[in-house]
């Protein structure tokens, strides 16, 4: 018997891009908002004994509860196995106290989902690219997470973007070891900036680590959200010599104007991003690639057919 997928709301769009991928069946939800606000959801498919995917991601509070609501309801409705595909798990800019006080949001959302009950067969969790590797660990119980990287995914988009010769570029040293890794796995140079954190979406580039001569630059970072860290990385490596550059991020998250605002600046002549966050099918902008991430999730779903 196939598998069962299903998705939250907003992920419809990439159940659409598994179910061109694997033999799976679309489950069908039922939703509705009662006067008060409070929401209604029913599984209108047959789960039970059924190796079960849910997609969905962390884009915000209420679609956080509508998947936990309906992974719950899956469940109990009798699901042999139960795997969440996450592509977005937002909450890692809080995956660690700094001040005295501080709720760790990523500890306690995973928290969340470990109280699913637990499928016959078990739960699993499929994360990808997560901002911190040690998210992954806050998981709890009998769900068992899967860091899933967009590494062959970010490489590909690399090598359309820079051509035969390009160096790879980070936004801060941050992600250096990252960058570094994936420049070894392309064979070209790395360069990286460093910066200070001057307020929550604001940031000073201080230094940066290589001298250019009109060389294309790639810069890599796991998300774009305001693109404050990227115009400033872009701006420096400009200001040390760099040619064309290019900008790729796995996730795209660009709330607002924000990614308009990026264009205007003139330093990229492209941006490319997977689709793990909705927005990037809601903003329209020319210079933005969006690649799918179903494919990179295909190897660690439960009884895939092509």
């Amino acid at each position: 018997m196939t598998g069962l997928l299903f998705s939250i709301a907003e992920y419809d769009y990439l159940a659409n891009a598994f179910a061109t991928l694997t033999s799976f069946e679309r489950g069908f939800v039922e939703r509705s908002v009662f006067p008060d606000g409070e929401h209604y959801l029913r599984v209108e498919s047959a789960v039970n004994d059924r190796d079960v995917t849910l997609v969905g991601g962390t884009t915000s509070d209420a679609a956080t509860l509508e998947l936990y609501d309906l992974a719950c309801a899956l469940v109990e409705n009798g699901a042999a196995t139960l795997t969440l595909i996450v592509p977005w798990f937002g909450y890692s800019t809080m995956e660690r106290a700094v001040r005295a006080g501080e709720a760790v949001i990523a500890k306690t959302r995973a928290r969340l989902f470990s109280s699913i009950p637990t499928a016959k067969g078990g739960n699993q969790i499929l994360l990808l690219d997560l901002h911190s590797e040690g998210i992954a660990h806050y998981f709890e119980g009998t769900l068992h997470p899967v860091h899933v990287y967009g590494k062959p995914l970010i490489e590909e988009l690399a090598r359309e973007l820079g051509g035969a010769s390009f160096i790879l570029g980070s936004t801060d040293a941050g992600r250096a070891k990252w960058v570094e890794s994936l420049a070894n796995d392309l064979g070209v140079p790395a360069a990286f900036v460093y910066k200070r954190r001057l307020g929550g979406s604001e940031t000073e580039v201080t230094a940066i680590s290589a001298s250019l001569s009109g060389e294309t630059v790639i810069i890599y970072d796991d998300m774009i959200r305001t693109g404050s860290s990227l115009v400033n990385a872009a701006r420096a490596y400009r200001a040390a010599g760099a040619g064309r550059i290019a900008a790729i991020a796995t996730h795209g998250v660009f709330p607002g104007d924000s990614l308009q605002r990026i264009a205007d600046t003139g330093l990229f002549d492209r941006l490319a991003a997977t689709d793990s966050h909705p927005r990037t099918q809601a903003v329209g902008c020319g210079i933005l690639t969006v690649r799918s991430v179903a494919p990179l999730f295909m190897p660690y779903l439960r009884r895939a057919a092509g």
